[in-house]
């Protein structure tokens, strides 16, 4: 078993990396892209079975329930179902933290502004709406510093400005430990002066 873990992430990609490069709404965003983009089903289905004639062939006697399907939909569940909850949680993490800092009601975006606009929760003040975005990234500042000069959202965040009247806010959190930290910090204090500026 132990070669097989080794190579593990090898075999079916850096799952933590991709779903950030895809930053899914849905599972089946990412359950396409990673099958699209990262790795083909039938690859994950050969993983499967290696692991399956891996585990047979140890001869252990309490082992002998486990079929080739089982170990088919482990791999599958690992790089779908397992990373897509993995970087859910970081999101709601990141959210929750926001919203505790902000001492405001932070909600769901409806699904038409996350096509849209790309934004994943609002605020919503006087009549009027800020946008949030929240973007896990892998060792914060690379990726983080790239989008900031090149922000490919500027006219969506000025279209979002002008028909909803607030401004969308890019928040880049990384892992840190257990928990998530927020790499712009700054961002919670421009939130504040944009949510002071609606409410005048």
């Amino acid at each position: 078993m132990e070669p097989f873990r080794a190579s593990f992430k090898q075999n079916v990609g850096p799952t933590s990396e991709k779903i950030r490069e895809c930053a899914p709404k849905t599972i089946d965003e990412w359950r396409d892209y990673y099958f699209t983009k990262v790795s083909s089903k039938e690859h994950i289905e050969a993983l499967g079975k290696r692991l399956y004639i891996k585990i047979t062939g140890a001869n252990q006697t309490d082992i002998t329930e486990i079929t080739e399907k089982d170990c088919v939909d482990y791999i599958t569940q690992l790089v779908i179902d397992r990373a897509f909850d993995s970087y859910m949680t970081e999101i709601r993490n990141v959210y929750e933290h926001l919203e505790k800092e902000l001492g405001v009601k932070i909600e769901p975006a409806p699904d038409d502004w996350g096509s849209l606009y790309n934004i994943d929760f609002f605020i919503a003040v006087k009549g009027n709406y800020i946008g949030i975005q929240i973007k896990p990234v892998n060792q914060g500042f690379q990726s983080f510093q790239t989008f900031k000069e090149n922000n490919p959202l500027a006219e969506t965040q000025k279209e979002f400005t002008r028909q909803h009247g607030g401004k969308i806010f890019s928040i880049f959190s990384s892992k840190l430990g257990n928990g998530q930290e927020i790499l712009n910090i700054e961002v919670v204090d421009e939130i504040r002066d944009e949510i002071r500026r609606l409410n005048k």
